[in-house]
């Protein structure tokens, strides 16, 4: 029984939203349960897909939280 959790930061994919829409978590644990059936033949029945969203300030990367990487990244493309 395959388990699979997503974390995905907690903002929009597009202009105005502060969260995946429930229409992309739907698309997302559709495509992780079909690759699963069709890469290891694990039955859509006994796969589980949990998406965790996690708050910009607990995401880091490079020693940072992505709100500052963000923010250095952006003054020194300028």
């Amino acid at each position: 029984m395959p388990i699979v959790t997503i974390q995905i930061t907690r903002e929009g994919s597009g202009p105005g939203r502060d969260a995946a829409t429930a229409e992309e978590k739907a698309a997302l644990i559709k495509g992780v349960s079909e690759l699963l059936l069709n890469v290891l033949n694990k039955p859509l029945n006994s796969t589980f897909v949990v998406i965790e969203e996690v708050a910009l300030d607990n995401w880091g990367w490079e020693g940072l939280p992505i709100p500052e990487l963000r923010r250095r990244r952006q003054v020194g493309s300028t």
